[in-house]
């Protein structure tokens, strides 16, 4: 869509450009997110981070009241690399329970860090309704959790979306059965169709009428329905009348970062990424399983799965391109945290340490066998494991920022230790 932009642009007159360049809200962010942030270890590459905001707000409140603070219905990263051949989309599922940063409200106070839903953290920053606040949390937490430095942030709205399908003439679906959802006003039956207006949105927010009624299922459908609208606008946009109305609809539901926030600069990204072809445009979503199979008692989230959502990250990270097969096949049998046990011992002489780092692992649905005080100081963390468990190390090295895992001089056993060592990173 950003490519359709730049075609746009160059064919319409001055004022026309200006009414669109107006129609982008900015938000400033930058001076929001604090200082302790990821290193860019692939200068040249963009990671764009982009929300679909449900926010009831403004002419969006037909879509229910009672919210008392803006929500973040979609969570993608989009990878740009760095020599434009190629790029990827990571969906973050909204139900990922993950750890969340300390962050300013709207009303200026500052949240305590804890673990909820991802998506907590856009209304915790939008508490008062300020798109910049509900970005910078949203950014942290990303950061925080991937390890991928945020490049920009773009907020897309109901209305907006309504209106870029609109203007190309709907989108066709193909439901395997039909849909009746009252939550998303959504009645359709089985089979191939156009969709537009209420329909559209419904459609890629339905989510307990269709399938196993999880956050997955919803995040495949809009996935496939964003590649169809890319390619139909690609293909359709050639009158001026149709192009304007996509680029109004487009523009007007854009809120970005300050460097973000305009027609040139958008047409400038677009320039960069129009040449990457479709096969290298990959969709992806972070590897992850129940969080139910950690903790029996929730049945409502989901966990990423390491080591694999590692590897995707630090790969993007390097801005190396993820085979989205083989990605499949490594998350395909995941080693669950609860099955992992590991005993704590506490090297850096600072009594209670050992205790501290358990209920860290608990929390993230390790089995903690004991802890216990390290025979000797340690200056480096370390994780040592029996033979035949090295896939079990990886699950906890994986969440322990540049820990290495060791083979451990014992008999065998299913625990690993984990040895407290002064530069212990903390928990991803």
């Amino acid at each position: 869509m950003l490519a359709v932009l730049v075609l746009g642009v160059a064919g319409v007159g001055a004022w026309i450009y200006g009414e669109l360049n107006g129609n982008i809200h900015a938000a400033d962010v930058d001076g929001r997110i604090g200082g302790d942030r990821p290193t860019n270890l692939s200068p040249g590459s963009r990671n764009i981070l982009v929300v679909g905001s449900d926010s009831r707000a403004g002419g969006n409140a037909a879509y229910g009241k009672g919210l008392e603070t803006m929500q973040s219905d979609t969570l993608m990263v989009l990878h740009v690399a760095a020599d434009r051949e190629w790029a990827t989309v990571v969906s973050l599922p909204r139900d990922s329970w993950v750890p969340i940063p300390a962050c300013e409200r709207g009303d200026g106070s500052v949240s305590a860090p804890h673990r909820f839903k991802i998506n907590e953290s856009f209304a915790i920053g939008g508490s008062g309704g300020d798109v910049a606040t509900a970005a910078a949390c949203t950014i942290k937490t990303v950061e925080r959790n991937t390890g991928l430095r945020i490049d920009h942030f773009v907020s897309v709205d109901f209305r907006g979306f309504k209106g870029m399908v609109n203007a190309l003439g709907g989108i066709e679906v193909c439901p395997e059965t039909a849909i009746r959802d009252k939550k998303a006003r959504l009645d359709l039956e089985a089979g191939c169709q156009t969709v537009k207006d209420e329909d559209a949105l419904g459609y890629v927010r339905t989510r307990y009428s269709v399938g196993d009624g999880s956050d997955l299922g919803r995040i495949g459908r809009q996935q496939e329905f964003l590649e169809a609208l890319a390619a139909k606008a690609q293909q359709t946009l050639t009158s001026p009348a149709d192009l304007y109305g996509f680029l109004d609809s487009a523009t007007s539901s854009l809120t970005t970062d300050r460097a973000l926030a305009g027609i040139k600069p958008l047409a400038a990204l677009a320039t960069e990424v129009k040449g990457i072809p479709a096969d290298r445009l990959t969709f992806l979503t972070v590897p992850n399983y129940a969080r139910e199979a950690d903790v029996p008692s929730d049945r409502a989230n989901v966990v990423w799965q390491y080591p694999q959502a590692a590897d995707l990250f630090d790969a993007l990270a390097r801005d190396r391109e993820t085979d989205k097969e083989k990605l499949a096949a490594a998350s395909a049998n995941p080693v669950h945290a609860r099955s992992v046990t590991v005993r704590v011992l506490n090297g850096t002489g600072t009594a209670g340490r050992a205790a501290e780092v358990a209920e860290e692992l608990r929390a993230l649905g390790y089995t903690v066998t004991g802890t216990g005080n390290a025979p000797a100081p340690a200056e480096r963390t370390a994780v040592r494991h029996p033979a035949g468990l090295e896939d079990h190390a990886r699950v906890l090295t994986s969440r322990l920022d540049g820990v290495a895992a060791e083979p451990a001089a014992s008999e065998g056993g299913r625990t690993l230790t984990l040895v407290v060592g002064a530069d212990y990173p903390g928990t991803v």
